[in-house]
């Protein structure tokens, strides 16, 4: 299981250990980023062994980047960050990739306001422009379910487990399925 951010609305150490609890029977396959709503110390403090930025599932990795800034709803990739993100992607010998971040970074083309997202997507989108071994590029943060297509990539948004931005009253998450032979298949799945 992948979180991509925002276990907890506060981030109180509190929160994290409630969580962490529910969260018990999946440790072992459980990765965990931070989202704009995490506390990052309380966050390391009881998930520090899920906190991982690269894991392989057979043909495919997956690579994490942190688009939270401190203290901010929007979301943007230092230098640094974008330098991590193009080592990875660059040095990979997976044959296909999935890149993750907590903020979208395209326009939601909703009621959503893109000016919580990601506010450095050109920069982004020049370090994932050079490496067509990308799939997919998967967000949270936007509380809707959505699909976008970026030339080969396909750019998918994940619903909340707590409420959605859009007019959806249930809460949801997405099931991805990564074949060996670079296809990827998700179902959204809708709680009641």
């Amino acid at each position: 299981m992948l979180i991509s951010g925002d276990l907890a609305h506060n981030g109180t150490l509190n929160s994290y250990q409630l969580l962490k609890e529910i969260l018990m029977p999946l440790q072992d396959n459980l990765i965990i980023m931070p989202g704009n709503h995490d506390n990052a110390k309380n966050l390391n403090l009881l998930f520090s062994q899920n906190l991982i930025s690269n894991f392989s599932l057979g043909n495919w990795e997956i690579i994490t980047t942190n688009s939270v800034q401190q203290s901010k709803t929007s979301g943007y990739l230092t230098k640094n960050a974008l330098s991590t993100l193009d080592a990875s992607l660059k040095n990979t010998e997976a044959k296909y990739n999935i890149v993750v971040l907590h903020h979208p970074p395209v326009p939601m083309q909703s009621n959503w306001d893109d000016a919580l997202s990601l506010k450095n997507c050109d920069e982004f989108f020049s370090v994932i422009d050079k490496y067509p071994k990308i799939k997919a590029i998967l967000w949270g943060h936007a509380h809707q379910e959505k699909e976008f297509k970026r030339g080969k990539i396909r750019l998918i948004s994940c619903p909340s487990t707590a409420l959605q931005f859009d007019s959806e009253k249930r809460i949801g998450f997405n099931r991805y399925t990564l074949y060996d032979n670079g296809n990827l298949k998700y179902d959204t799945q809708w709680l009641e």
